[in-house]
């Protein structure tokens, strides 16, 4: 899941050098942090939030087939 995270933000952004991704693992599921350039932020989450929550909605398809939980925090 890191590599589609990764992939999407950095077809997306200006500086795909500056793109960062920590994943954490819990009981919960599995958090993925994604961080970018500051001039950047604006390209990942889309007007009103619209390219944050497709990428959001990709995750959960995937991690339905894994059978387990993911979310995404954009930092």
């Amino acid at each position: 899941m890191k590599d589609l995270v990764e992939y999407i933000a950095k077809s997306i952004v200006n500086e795909p050098d500056a793109v960062n991704i920590e994943e954490e693992t819990n009981d919960e599921g599995i958090t993925l942090k994604l961080t970018v350039a500051d001039d950047d932020k604006g390209r990942i989450i889309g007007k009103q939030g619209q390219i944050a929550q497709a990428m959001r909605t990709l995750l959960r398809v995937k991690a339905a087939k894994a059978q387990t939980r993911v979310r995404l925090e954009i930092m």
